[in-house]
């Protein structure tokens, strides 16, 4: 665990599982003293930080009395909505550090996986196995389809290339419209155009619960509808809801509401009584349903990159007090 027996804890990794870990490990050496836990914050019940810089991804929730005992947080994430959302409630400049893009393609690749599995019913696949059965097992091809891709940044470009190349017609919907090779639409038409709709979206404060029952009411009946941005954006209620009327076809999920809750819960079963959980494991139970653990970005070649940003970050701020990649000030 710490690489220096002998120095104070410089950095403490959370939610480091296994081979994140293991590269973390490798590229650190005995530069720093670390330690890396696979578990968060609030599961390993930690009082007082265990060292000035402490490095999380989005589960665990940084007490607000730390931010007068450490000297940073790095997130171990591109996105930093956690981050911003931490700094409203200390009110106080503190140096928060997050990674460059680095995950892209294994997020555009899953994001597409789900929607294929799902086009190929391969959870009712799966389960008819045991008797051989077919029936009821028919799937769909890819060519003929029609694919909205909502928020077309790095990654939701990415799915519309992937897209494309499967034989998916592939229309976009973004408040920006800068790309030149994107069909654009309205998220009204787009949804009643869609045989798969996949969210890629920043979370904001004025997108969330945007896929709403609201608005997901008027999809295409069948829509297949992938979520791989962040839980924010789809109230679990609203998508079980969905499925009970039939409005949509299946649904694929790597992101989830208030993950610091849920995972724990589900790391921990039985000590949880949060409603949030019960409504998840209702949604797991339909058979045209798809739940990972937030786990798109888990490629080997997207977890060297991750650990070699994270490095190039910790040995930059135990050098300079600041990070490369960072929130400014401005940033709100």
């Amino acid at each position: 665990m710490n690489s220096a027996n002998t120095r104070p804890l410089e950095v403490f990794f959370y939610e480091a599982f296994q081979e994140e870990a293991e590269e973390l490990k490798s590229l650190l050496g005995k530069n720093c003293s670390y330690e890396c836990s696979s578990k968060t914050i609030q599961e390993l019940g930690h009082s007082k930080p265990p060292a000035r810089l402490v490095s999380i991804r989005t589960q665990s929730r940084i007490p607000p009395e730390w931010s007068d005992s450490i000297d940073g947080v790095l997130s171990r994430s591109t996105g930093y909505d956690h981050l911003i959302a931490y700094r409203s409630v200390i009110k106080k400049h503190l140096p928060l550090g997050y990674l460059d893009e680095y995950a892209t393609r294994a997020v555009a690749e899953q994001a597409i996986l789900l929607a294929f599995a799902l086009l190929r019913k391969l959870p009712s696949q799966m389960h008819k196995f045991a008797t051989f059965d077919r029936d009821g097992l028919t799937g769909m091809e890819c060519p003929g389809k029609n694919l909205l891709v909502v928020g077309v940044g790095r990654i939701g470009s990415e799915i519309c290339k992937i897209g494309r190349a499967l034989g998916f017609a592939v229309k976009g919907v973004d408040i920006v419209r800068n790309k030149q090779d994107i069909d654009y639409i309205s998220k009204e038409e787009g949804l009643g155009w869609g045989d798969i709709v996949i969210g890629s979206m920043n979370l904001t404060e004025e997108n969330r619960n945007y896929f709403n029952y609201n608005l997901m009411k008027h999809v295409k009946p069948g829509a297949i509808f992938v979520n791989i941005a962040r839980g924010e954006h789809s109230p679990i209620k609203d998508l079980t809801r969905l499925l009970d009327e039939k409005k949509l076809g299946g649904v694929g999920l790597d992101v989830y509401e208030d993950e610091s809750v849920l995972g724990v819960a589900l790391r921990n079963p039985g000590e949880s009584t949060s409603p949030l959980v019960k409504e998840v494991r209702r949604l797991a139970a339909f058979p045209n349903v798809i739940l990972t653990p937030h786990n798109a970005f888990n490629t080997m070649e997207a977890v060297k990159r991750k650990a070699q940003m994270s490095v190039e970050q910790v040995n930059h701020f135990l050098k300079h007090k600041d990070f490369i990649w960072k929130l400014e000030p401005s940033v709100r």
